[in-house]
Formats: C-alpha cells, sequence, structure tokens
C-alpha cells in the first residue's frame, strides 16, 4: 500500500459528495453539555478534588450547526497530501542566559535547542521576560518554558527543582494544532514545569506509511528528549497523551525509547492519559475518530450528554438524552467504518497497530497511571477505557482513574477546569512529585 492517503481518497470523496446531496435544512440547537460530577473513580475514592489556582478563561462552549458542507472545504481537509508544510525554526533569547525558546521543525539537526540547566542556576528568573511569537499552526513540536513568576528566586525550595527538571510531553489528538494545547502547556508552566507540546499536521496523518516521516517526526522529538535527559542527572519525563492518536504516539515513543536505550523508560515518572484508550484497531473508533476531525465542532462527538428536562439527578442513574449524528455524519461515519474495516486488515498496518498496541498494554513503564475519560464519549467508548484500566491494575501497576460523565472527547478540561486541574494536581502531587512529600 502506498499510503493512506491514496486509499482514502475515493471513499471520503464519495461521502462527502453523498453527505452533500443529503444534507438536512434542519439543524440542531445548540446543545451545553451539562457539567460532570465531582466524584471519581480512583484508588483513593476518598479523597475530594483538591482546591487549585483558578484557570484562565476558556473559549466559550457554543458552536453553531452549519446547514450545508461544501465538498471543496471537506476534501481541502483531507486530501492535501502533496504539499510539503513549511517547518519554521525560530529562536527567541531570553536575556541574561543562554537558553532559547524554542520552535522546533522538522529539521534533521537539532542545534542545541534549549539548555534548561541555565535557567535552573541564573540568580533572578524572575526578572525574565519573554514574549509569545505568532505561531505557526503546522509546527512539529514547542517547547514551553516555566513562568518565571512560578520560579522560587531563593532556590531552596525542592519541590521548584524537581518541576523545572521535569518536562510534560503533551500529545495531541487528530487533527490537534499547536494552539489547542497551549491552554494545556500554561497549566504546568504556570506550575513550574516545562511542556512540549506535539501534534501532526492531518496531511502526514493521511500519508501515513509504516517507517515513513510521520515515525520520524517522532524520533526526532525522541532524540530531543533523549538528549535533554543526559545534560544532567535527575531530570525526568511526564507524558499527558489525548485520544488514541495521542495515546499511540506515545506507544512509538517507548518502542524508540527501547531501541536507543532502555533506561529511558525509567526516566518517566507518570502518565496521564485523556480520552482514551481503544487498545485494539477498531474501525469503528478510527472512523468516529476521523469524522469528528474533519467536521470539528460540526460532528457530534463534540457534543456532550444533555440532561433531560425536570429530570432528578441521582448518582448512577442516565437522565440524559443522547444526541444522534445529523445526515451528513451519519453517511460519513459508515463510509469512513467500511474503510477502515479493509485498512486496518492489511498486513502491514495491522502488524504494526498490533506491536504497538501489545507494548502499550503489557510492557508500560512501572510508572503511575491516570486516565481521564467520559462516559458521554463519542468517540472513545467508556467500557473500553474501564476495561483496560482493570487489565492495568491487575498487572500490578498504580492506576487513578475519573470518569466525567458527561463531557465531550478531549473536552474535559474545557467543560469542567476545577475538576480536571484537580485530577492533575492530585496525581503530581501524589505520584510525580514525591520529594516535596519527603521535604515537607
Amino acid at each position: 500500500m502506498g499510503s493512506l492517503s491514496g486509499i482514502l481518497q475515493r471513499p471520503v470523496l464519495a461521502a462527502s459528495a453523498l453527505a452533500v446531496a443529503s444534507v438536512s435544512a434542519d439543524c440542531y440547537d445548540k446543545l451545553r453539555p451539562i457539567r460532570s460530577s465531582d466524584t471519581c473513580s480512583s484508588l483513593e475514592q476518598s479523597n475530594p478534588p483538591s482546591s487549585s489556582a483558578s484557570l484562565h478563561s476558556l473559549d466559550d462552549l457554543n458552536s453553531s450547526w452549519v446547514s450545508r458542507i461544501s465538498v471543496s472545504k471537506l476534501s481541502q481537509l483531507s486530501f492535501v497530501t502533496g504539499i510539503r508544510i513549511p517547518m519554521p525554526n525560530v529562536h527567541i533569547p531570553i536575556p541574561n542566559t543562554s537558553a532559547n525558546y524554542s520552535l522546533v521543525a522538522s529539521s534533521p539537526v537539532l542545534l542545541n535547542l534549549y539548555q534548561s540547566a541555565d535557567l535552573a542556576k541564573s540568580a533572578k528568573p524572575a526578572t525574565y521576560s519573554y514574549s509569545y511569537p505568532p505561531l505557526p499552526s503546522d509546527v512539529l513540536y514547542r517547547w514551553h518554558l516555566p513562568d518565571p513568576n512560578s520560579v522560587d528566586v531563593s532556590g531552596v525550595s525542592d519541590c521548584l527543582s524537581a518541576k523545572s527538571r521535569t518536562v510534560v510531553v503533551l500529545l495531541g489528538w487528530l487533527g490537534a494544532k499547536q494552539k489547542h494545547l497551549s491552554r494545556y502547556a500554561e497549566w504546568y508552566t504556570s506550575r513550574g514545569f516545562h511542556a512540549i507540546t506535539f501534534t501532526f499536521p492531518m496531511s502526514k496523518v493521511l500519508s501515513y506509511q509504516v517507517g515513513g516521516q510521520a515515525e520520524q517526526d517522532i524520533e526526532l522529538l525522541v532524540n530531543h528528549l533523549a538528549e535533554w535527559l543526559e545534560e544532567e542527572h535527575g531530570k525526568n519525563l511526564v507524558f499527558h497523551t489525548f485520544s488514541n492518536t495521542g495515546w499511540l504516539t506515545y506507544g512509538v515513543i517507548l518502542e524508540k525509547f527501547r531501541q536507543q536505550d532502555s533506561a529511558l523508560a525509567g526516566r518517566i515518572r507518570g502518565c496521564i492519559v485523556d480520552s482514551a484508550p481503544v487498545a485494539a484497531p477498531d474501525p469503528q473508533v478510527f472512523a468516529s475518530g476521523f469524522s469528528a476531525a474533519f467536521l470539528k465542532k460540526n460532528s457530534v462527538a463534540t457534543k456532550g450528554s444533555v440532561r433531560k428536562p425536570d429530570a432528578e439527578v441521582t448518582i448512577g442513574t442516565r437522565t440524559s438524552i443522547e444526541v444522534k449524528p445529523a445526515l451528513t455524519e451519519a453517511a460519513l461515519l459508515l463510509v469512513l467504518e467500511k474503510f477502515f474495516g479493509m485498512v486496518l486488515n492489511y498486513p502491514s498496518i495491522n502488524r504494526r497497530l498490533s506491536d504497538v498496541l501489545s507494548l502499550l498494554t503489557s510492557e508500560q513503564p512501572s510508572c503511575p497511571q491516570l486516565y481521564i475519560y467520559s462516559s458521554a464519549d463519542k468517540v472513545i467508548p467508556a467500557p473500553s477505557v474501564e476495561s483496560f484500566i482493570e487489565k492495568q491494575r491487575k498487572s500490578g501497576r498504580e492506576v487513578r482513574a475519573c470518569d466525567f460523565i458527561s463531557t465531550p472527547h478531549v473536552d474535559h478540561f474545557r467543560s469542567d477546569p476545577k475538576l480536571y486541574s484537580s485530577q492533575l494536581t492530585q496525581f503530581l502531587e501524589d505520584c510525580v512529585l514525591t520529594c516535596c512529600k519527603r521535604s515537607s
């Protein structure tokens, strides 16, 4: 098989034509998901969500359905596989230090992109100032420095020192761009962590080949992380993945760590999995993911559960109305599911997926894991997540989990920032920053 785009083009174009021909003039009313419950399934069920600093105001949830979809727009989203997207490499110097704030492109040469030790050793980090440049949407990955205001100028805090030696690697969902991950990066940097945001342009996903450019891009990130870890003793990693795309990317990273140096995986202190996983090559899941990426806010996947009018809210009882896909999306889902039913059985792709899924299922690092998911997720079924969690617990790993009940796919942070923040804070304090507890 030459590439995924070559196979994908005809059936999806057919689906697009069918969808445009059958679009209904009636549109769904604006739907707003109810706020999720403040109770979660975790190893420590008695722990209430800890209070944390309030998050920045987030984008409005309102989205309107359109009554027609342009064929040219849909095909533009789907089939720009022959265009090579420019990947700029920008360096912005920070005063009084040789460290650089970097936008990292898919260049084969990484020339001392960032020396984090200089930031930790500097006498007055709070005096640093830097501005964010306009962010190209197709940059491969971006390094975010800790907020200077979160750094302890005295340099005596063991906890802040541990944070400054930790990089949180954020692996985006299908169709995610750097701007979508920036709010998560800001959450970490405002608390003293480094953060890296990694995304794939849609064109690279559609032109995927086993061992091709997409996997080479992941290898660039792996090499950069390995170089950073080797600079100084005591540096660590935390991974925060989104949807099955981010989770599978994490699996490829683990595989490349093992090939390069088996000790690298031992530097991972925790893994946070948002809206995943489905640990099997399921055509329906792939179809739902691609449909959501194509249609974006017009997809039913962006809608959470809607509470029935005058329904009493009781724990463990469903009182919500399930939102059905519009005729447009239903047609697209049907064709995509048939298509992925064939593609995922292609020998080279099936073998590659099976290798990565096997590693993620049976050979993950021994670090603690946190799963954030929702019973209302229309891309990743909650029972699949819960089944995987149970298997990880039976294998002896430390696992926490939180069901947000009513929030849409990869939208838990925006829908309930307070609960999301408390889950991250508790996990990091209990499982990642263990030295902070010993020093307190």
